[in-house]
């Protein structure tokens, strides 16, 4: 597994110079069969990003570009009548696809946001009372600019509630930029990425994850982490049970990806941050002292007792 998900890591890595915690974090979410909200200022390979890990894996990949005048039906599918043999039939939406990127979706209206919610959380879609499941492994993978927000409406707590982890890929540093500006410059390396893996590969892997062993006393304690996001002063709305499970799926396959076969605090460490921050609505007070959810997350890190012991192994 480690060797699959290496070379996966490094192929992305063609296309997303410089990047290797951001690859990690994409494919932590890919393994524990999760979701990905990419936010961050356009330019800086947000969409680059989806495309190289599903180019990296082999898997269909459908693109939608969120507009205030997409309707659900335009993400979902559409019953069309059929003249020929008088009835109608299903023509599927481009949610049915292992990898989904979904550009710039807080341009679309809430209607069309929740045409997302049913297949995020069950891998399903249901269209005029029938219920059609998607495909494995399926993701999807979200962009948003944070900066320019005229025209758009904001994710509800409902919806960011479904994407197991959420992150910002900043501006490359000086070398890898220039690295960038060489790579890129002559040629497209997305155009020329090949596969490394494939679908069933990736199912075996998200199989492998499933195994991985997490004691009592770690559980508990990601269970105080995200109950200590809820009692938290700045905190207005905390993180949700969907966040505990997610937050202990995500450790598994941080554990995975460091060729252990158990989870230690120090997993819940690496990925808490892109996992609980985005949950947090915070107070009035905690805005205009400056305070973000990253920071709210950071300081229930520093006040839950990490377990110590052997017992990550048992």
């Amino acid at each position: 597994m480690h060797e699959t998900v290496r070379r996966i890591a490094d192929n992305i890595e063609r296309v997303l110079v410089g990047k290797p915690d951001v690859v990690r974090i994409a494919l932590v979410t890919l393994l524990s069969e999760g979701h990905l909200l990419v936010e961050d200022v356009p330019g800086v390979g947000k969409t680059s990003l989806a495309k190289a890990l599903a180019r990296s894996i082999d898997c269909t990949v459908s693109r939608v570009q969120f507009t205030p005048d997409l309707l659900p039906s335009d993400v979902t599918g559409v019953s069309v009548y059929n003249r020929q043999r008088a009835e109608f039939e299903f023509r599927p939406g481009p949610v049915f696809a292992n990898i989904v990127v979904g550009d710039e979706i807080n341009r679309a209206s809430p209607k069309t946001q929740s045409a997302l919610l049913e297949c995020m959380e069950e891998q399903q879609v249901t269209v005029e009372s029938t219920t059609y499941r998607l495909g494995a492994p399926f993701m999807v993978i979200a962009t948003q600019n944070p900066v320019e927000m005229e025209g758009t409406y904001a994710l509800p707590e409902a919806q960011r509630d479904r994407f197991t982890a959420r992150l910002s890929l900043g501006y490359p540093d000086p070398q890898a930029e220039l690295a960038m500006v060489d790579e890129h410059s002559g040629h497209d390396p997305l155009g020329h990425l090949e596969p490394v893996s494939d679908g069933a590969t990736v199912r075996q892997l998200v199989e492998t994850v499933r195994a991985v062993h997490v004691a009592t006393e770690v559980r508990r304690y990601a269970v105080d982490l995200v109950t200590a996001t809820r009692e938290m002063p700045e905190v207005r709305l905390g993180a949700s049970p969907r966040a505990t499970l997610h937050l202990i799926r995500a450790s598994r396959a941080q554990a995975a990806l460091a060729g252990r076969e158990f989870v230690i605090p120090d997993d819940l460490h690496a990925i808490a941050v892109p996992v609980l921050a985005h949950r947090l609505v915070l107070t009035t007070e905690a805005h205009a002292a400056r305070r973000s959810a990253t920071d709210v997350v950071r300081a229930a890190l520093h006040r839950v007792p990490v377990p110590h012991g052997g017992s990550g192994a048992r």
